[in-house]
């Protein structure tokens, strides 16, 4: 086992423990931990399997493994700002209706005010 494999390793379980630490301590909600436990579970297999990449760029005809690599991670970051894109546009629409609703609750406490 190389020196880099035993980094990637430790790296890999240190970063599934600050995870966890996230969750428990309320930060991270565990719909978002899912996809940084999935990232970190791969590549903790690609760092036992030393020559799975080298199987896998072959097996999706990819000349060289690196690429392979920089396209997943590409192919993955685009999926998740659109996750979060999609979110932020549902977050946003929800804070727009409840200043809507609060303006409405506000106007009528006004004309109750004034009626007394």
């Amino acid at each position: 086992m190389g020196r880099i494999q035993i980094i990637t390793i430790a790296a890999s379980f240190l970063f599934l423990l600050y995870i966890s630490r996230l969750i428990i301590k309320g930060r991270l909600r565990e719909e978002y931990s899912i996809v940084w436990c999935i990232c970190t579970i791969i590549l903790l297999i690609f760092s036992f399997w030393r020559n799975g990449l080298a199987v896998m760029s072959e097996l999706f005809g990819v000349y060289e493994p690196p690429n392979l690599v920089f396209t997943a991670s590409i192919f993955a970051i685009l999926i998740y700002l659109l996750h979060l894109s999609v979110v932020a546009s549902k977050l946003h629409k929800q804070n727009k209706q409840m200043a809507q609703q609060i303006a409405l609750l506000k106007n009528d406490i006004d004309k109750l005010k004034n009626a007394q």
